[in-house]
């Protein structure tokens, strides 16, 4: 992104504290992210990190609990449920690691159905953006099978078209390849790379570090915070450390009550 150029997606302070039976959940702490036109960005870190948090925030399914967000730099982070949905339909195309796809619909229907949602287009058009998306993914002679006959790799495939179909802004995926083998996954990965170098802004959550190196820009959470991959090493190591200090700490005891 130059310096000129207005960020796609901007952050700012983003927090978000979950509520339950009295206990606060910190599962963000102060987030600044940029995501520019054309960019492909891959947020990493460990489990529990704040990863689907953070997406979920991206995506408008959630809100934040404090903090600015900026989509197409328009302040998103507290509008109403219905025009959260509005703006999702249009500006944000979602990817999931369970492909999500609907069993009782063809393939042509799972991937027609976003824009089923949109006012002023025609079924003629929907046809005519539903076959140029199922023929991005190579899937243009699936249109008429059902989830149930593919296989997972051509289940993601569906699902990549569906969220290409409606044109949006950026494409969000959450752990694309969790749900496939290697040979699979990295068959989606190089669909990615594909859109990405047509011209596609994506922002992928992984754990999987193999798939975090095809991004241009990486990203790693700790602790529901952004940090660069020196200090997430160190943190990491930390962690591991007082790990082993409270399981060494453990044993005499256990073995002094042994019988």
């Amino acid at each position: 992104m130059n310096d000129t150029q207005r960020p796609l997606i901007q952050l700012s302070e983003v927090t978000k504290v979950f509520l339950t039976d009295e206990v606060e959940t910190h599962a963000l702490g102060g987030v600044h992210l940029e995501v520019g036109e054309g960019e492909y960005v891959s947020i990493s870190g460990p489990s529990g990190c704040g990863k689907s948090t953070l997406l979920s925030i991206l995506g408008l399914l959630d809100t934040p609990t404090g903090g600015r967000y900026e989509l197409n730099g328009t302040p998103v982070e507290s509008l109403s449920a219905a025009d959260r949905a509005h703006v999702r339909n249009r500006e944000i195309g979602f990817i999931f690691q369970a492909f999500n796809l609907i069993g009782d619909l063809s393939v042509f229907e799972n991937v027609e159905l976003p824009l089923t949602y949109r006012d002023g287009i025609g079924k003629a058009e929907r046809k005519q953006r539903v076959v140029e998306a199922l023929e991005r993914v190579g899937m243009a002679h699936r249109l008429r099978h059902y989830p149930a006959q593919l296989s997972g790799g051509q289940q993601q495939r569906v699902a990549v078209a569906r969220a290409l179909v409606g044109k949006p802004s950026i494409l969000l995926a959450d752990e694309p390849t969790g749900n496939l083998d290697s040979r699979n996954g990295e068959a989606v990965m190089a669909l990615l790379d594909e859109l990405h170098r047509g011209g596609a802004t994506i922002c992928m959550v992984t754990h999987d570090p193999r798939y975090a190196e095809f991004a241009e820009r990486k990203i790693h959470l700790f602790d529901g915070r952004v940090v660069d991959e020196e200090t997430l090493n160190r943190l990491r190591a930390e962690e591991e450390q007082r790990i082993e200090e409270q399981i060494a700490s453990r044993k005499p005891a256990a073995a002094d009550s042994a019988p």
